[in-house]
């Protein structure tokens, strides 16, 4: 069990049926909204789906292709053009390749990390960390996302990670309420089911109610022991939790299988494809941050072009072409704004087990709406994709950049348990090309 660092886990008096949230508790999700309205700019409706590509993309092989680089080095890919004249990516993406204006590519990311966890940590949080731990030292995005900003409608997560919990997708100091809901279960499964959305079996409507009517009685007491005045507030959680789990808005984000058939396939009937389309329903319906964690394998140490043209790049391609057409048909694409990018690239040279390995001196990333500027590609590397030769832009560039499509204030300061002052980003700001 996840200990709240606001101090909640002292106060279980009261517990909703089994309304745990991946080791916490439904209140404490739902706490983030008050937040909201007293730090930071008040929400604006937009939303973020990040398609988190895990164990570090290709981009060489993807959105950097050097054609003219000895062949130990550009591999076995082809650049193809793309809608947008002068602009080319890997031939193995043709469906990305068709939408070019309705993306942006940012060839010049990088940092100097080359571990998965803390590269991860690094692109994840904004900050780099210090040593190589399994769980967060400074707050994911999602979870700032979830404390400034908020849900964008009620009875409703404002972070969902899809279709499991990422491993460094937490709050940290942000504490608990802030952490991500996940359904843990794939979407793309016929019994796909979210858990938490509706009451145990055991508890029906009459044994909630008089759950309720023992909350109202206890609330007099609670205030009478709390001397600090820490559970001040605490019953409007409790009473968003029992709204989420009895009316159905959640429960009908959540539910893919009312998507037609045709457009499940054209987002691909795998884990990736249809979490990418739960991504959609759930920013639809009010989610303000999903990050999507599927299709993985992207750590590539051999065979890394067959597992890329036979298994990665196809439903990668499938997947987020989709998502992005789908989000403009809904007339959405200004409102939601969708990235892609792993923990780091891949190295240029090819080793001897026709893989690629870490290479975090080089990446790319992708943007696609938010308002942003598409139909472009920001900044270059040099022949061999090692490093940037042009518009470099770092972790913070990349993260304020989203930040501020969301009219989140990036140096907005948040303090930890010991009082320390911590900005949302301490270093980078919006890439100019793409606001």
């Amino acid at each position: 069990m996840l200990q709240v660092t606001d101090g909640a886990s002292r106060r279980t008096l009261l517990k909703v049926g089994s309304l745990g949230l991946g080791g916490m508790t439904l209140p404490n999700l739902l706490r983030m909204r008050s937040a909201a309205a007293a730090e930071g700019k008040p929400t604006r409706g937009k939303s973020v789906i990040l398609v988190w590509l895990a164990g570090g993309p290709s981009h060489i092989d993807m959105y950097d292709l050097k054609p003219s680089a000895p062949a130990e080095f550009r591999g076995e890919f082809k650049p193809i053009p793309t809608n947008v004249g002068g602009i080319e990516i890997s031939e193995h993406l043709p469906l990305q390749a068709g939408i070019m204006d309705k993306l942006a590519i940012v060839r010049s990311a990088f940092h100097t990390n080359a571990g998965h966890g803390m590269g991860s940590q690094w692109m994840l949080t904004g900050y780099q960390p210090t040593i190589e731990v399994n769980d967060n030292i400074f707050p994911c995005v999602g979870s700032v996302v979830a404390k400034l900003q908020g849900a964008n409608a009620p009875d409703l997560p404002a972070y969902v990670n899809l279709p499991r919990a990422l491993g460094l997708g937490k709050a940290a100091y942000l504490g608990a309420s802030c952490n991500p809901f996940s359904p843990e279960s794939d979407p793309n499964s016929d019994g796909f089911q979210v858990r938490n959305l509706k009451l145990p079996g055991r508890v029906d409507g009459g044994r909630l109610d008089r759950r309720r009517s023992l909350l109202g009685q206890l609330d007099q007491i609670r205030r009478d022991i709390d001397l600090k005045g820490d559970i001040d507030g605490l019953d409007s959680f409790y009473r968003d939790a029992l709204t989420m789990v009895t009316n159905d808005r959640a429960t009908r984000a959540f539910d893919i299988k009312q998507e037609d058939d045709k457009l499940r396939e054209q987002y691909g009937r795998n884990d990736l494809g249809q979490s990418c389309l739960l991504a959609r329903r759930l920013v639809e319906a009010g989610v303000s941050f999903v990050a999507v964690q599927a299709g993985g394998g992207w750590d590539t140490h051999g065979d890394n072009f067959k597992q890329l043209k036979d298994n990665l790049l196809p439903k990668y391609d499938r997947a987020v072409a989709t998502l992005v057409q789908d989000l403009h048909q809904r007339g959405l694409q200004d409102d939601v704004l969708v990235m892609s990018f792993g923990e780091f690239g891949r190295t240029p040279r090819i080793n001897p087990g026709a893989g690629r390995d870490h290479w975090p001196g080089a990446m790319s990333v992708l943007y696609a709406g938010g308002g942003l500027k598409m139909g472009q590609v920001i900044g270059s590397t040099n022949d061999k994709a090692e490093y940037p030769t042009s518009r470099p832009a770092s972790v913070g560039c990349v993260l304020s950049t989203m930040y501020y499509a969301l009219g989140i204030d990036y140096r907005h300061v948040f303090y930890d348990q010991a009082k320390r002052p911590l900005p949302v980003l301490n270093e980078g700001k919006p890439i100019e090309e793409l606001i």
